[in-house]
């Protein structure tokens, strides 16, 4: 295969991909209420057609991961090169605020409060009754299976493909083991993968940006009263889109890095604040009573379906949004992870990562369950009334130096979603060109699309949290059927890269003389 070709501009799957999403916002513009009304009716059919399909996916996907991991291909090392280019904390740290960005504030600080005004059904329902239920169904949404589907078997297949097989990094990578090269030979179906890809990302994005546009709208208005207006949520949206494409334009080992670092650094630093002037043995409490439920009912949470309403509203949800995010940050994970071991890759995403955003979540979500507790209606009476965007603030206004805490929680919420963003612009672009170093004018262009996208979701008005989240489910099913394949092909391919590393050749030998 022709290698520059493979590195030039996908102009097709551009522009039927930017096409579409201009073509969204401009519908939006037109009849926001049509394509409000759109958006819940396809979510509806999603969630009931492809909910158990997703359920069973991401655990299959956990454990034949965690199998490949401690067996005798654990110590495969991926992207032909013998040392990785980055330090175990920078490596870590890029891939942790790519998806905790989505997470980190917004919701840290409302699901388990959520859960614990009223407890999830697989524990009974009921009221203000169950703490560690509440912590436990926090830990399943954003745990082991939530981040070993955004980058372990998947990561495995797309690194073969592209560092083995010099194939550009490309979503539709995932594909060539059952295809070969004549996925990338203007190939439909090929091409219709990286778009669903790129699409559904943009959609997983609008969930961070729009989440934040009125988070911070919502942060200014309760500590400075600045009107919180859609105006300045779609200002706010639109001032972070611009970070972000700064950051993206200046790359992987300069932008997204530098703001990784400082993100990380400045998240632990808030993390320990919390937990002196905050509940502390609370927290600590919250952390390992909520680990040891989940644990228990490990199987029972992530196959429950009991409550279709409930489960569409989360579990399906969540999985939806991971599903949808999955092929843009399997390329982001890839580029990064040259030099990993098979083990590495899989204890860093599906083991480390998710233990540290739990405990993320026990120290935000704990301390406002913690205050609520204290004070009935603390927490709880803003949450119902000024929704998700109210938690946070009420949780500082409980805390000593509410304030302070308020602004550090706002900044380091913007710091996250810049993260997110410029990543996301970087990966498209590395799609678009299946080159690891994309033309800059490329990522900034996506950036700024994301941005614009979320301002007209935002304009949907009352429902656009809603609107926010069934879009995200919606674009997450044809993603999901591009993820099958990994579940084999992953454990094929280490076999095959564990012979040419010389990892199993002495056993291998043995069975060909034996037969």
């Amino acid at each position: 295969m022709d290698s520059k070709k493979g590195k030039r501009l996908d102009w097709p799957v551009f522009i039927v991909s930017g096409g579409f999403l201009i073509l969204f916002i401009i519908l939006s513009l037109i009849n926001s209420d049509a394509v409000g009304s759109t958006i819940t009716t396809l979510f509806d059919y999603s969630a009931d057609l492809f909910g158990a399909y997703w359920q069973v996916l991401l655990l299959g996907n956990f454990f034949v991961g965690l199998g490949l991991a401690f067996s005798k291909y654990g110590k495969v090392r991926l992207g032909k090169q013998d040392k990785p280019k980055y330090s175990y904390f920078r490596w870590v740290a890029m891939i942790l605020v790519t998806l905790l960005a989505s997470g980190g504030v917004f919701w840290a600080a409302s699901e388990p409060m959520y859960h614990y005004m009223s407890t999830p059904p697989l524990f009974g329902g009921g009221e203000f009754n169950n703490i560690n239920a509440a912590f436990a169904q926090s830990f399943l949404h954003w745990g082991f299976t939530a981040w070993a589907i955004l980058g372990t078997l998947a990561v495995i297949v797309m690194m073969y493909v592209h560092y083995s097989k010099g194939l550009p990094l490309r979503p539709r990578g995932l594909l060539y083991p059952i295809f070969g090269e004549k996925i990338y030979k203007n190939s439909v179906l090929g091409s219709s993968a990286d778009i669903f890809s790129i699409i559904a990302t943009v959609a997983g994005t609008l969930g961070p940006l729009g989440f934040l546009g009125l988070q911070i709208s919502y942060g200014l208005n309760h500590l400075f009263d600045i009107p919180n207006t859609l105006t300045l949520s779609i200002v706010v949206v639109l001032i972070l889109a611009g970070v972000a494409a700064i950051s993206a334009a200046t790359g992987v080992d300069r932008g997204i890095l530098t703001l990784s670092r400082y993100n990380v650094g400045f998240t632990i630093f808030l993390a320990i604040v919390t937990l002196v002037i905050g509940p502390t043995m609370f927290i600590i409490d919250a952390f390992v009573g909520g680990t040891g439920v989940h644990l228990q009912n490990f199987f029972s949470m992530s196959l429950f379906r009991g409550d279709n309403a409930w489960l569409g509203g989360w579990t399906i949800f969540f999985w939806g949004w991971f599903i949808g995010y999955a092929p843009m940050l399997i390329v982001f994970i890839s580029r990064i992870s040259r030099g990993r071991t098979i083990r590495e890759l899989v204890i860093a995403v599906s083991i480390v990562a998710p233990l540290v955003n739990n405990f993320w979540f026990s120290v935000v979500g704990g301390t406002g369950v913690f205050y609520e507790r204290e004070n009935p209606g603390s927490i709880s009476n803003a949450l119902n009334e000024g929704g998700m965007p109210a938690a946070v603030m009420a949780i500082t206004d409980q805390m000593p130096l509410g304030v302070w805490m308020g602004l550090g929680f706002l900044l380091v919420s913007v710091i996250f979603v810049a993260t997110t963003v410029d990543t996301m612009s970087y990966t498209v672009a590395a799609t678009l060109t299946g080159n690891d170093n994309p033309k800059r004018w490329l990522r900034v262009f996506w950036a700024m699309i994301f941005g614009l996208t979320t301002v007209m979701i935002l304009s949907i008005g009352e429902d656009s949290i809603s609107s926010i989240q069934n879009s995200i489910v919606i674009t997450a099913v044809p993603v999901s059927l591009l993820l099958l394949p990994p579940l084999w092909n992953a454990p094929r391919i280490a076999r095959k890269m564990a012979l040419e590393q010389g990892l199993i050749w002495e056993r291998e030998m043995r069975k060909k003389v034996n037969k």
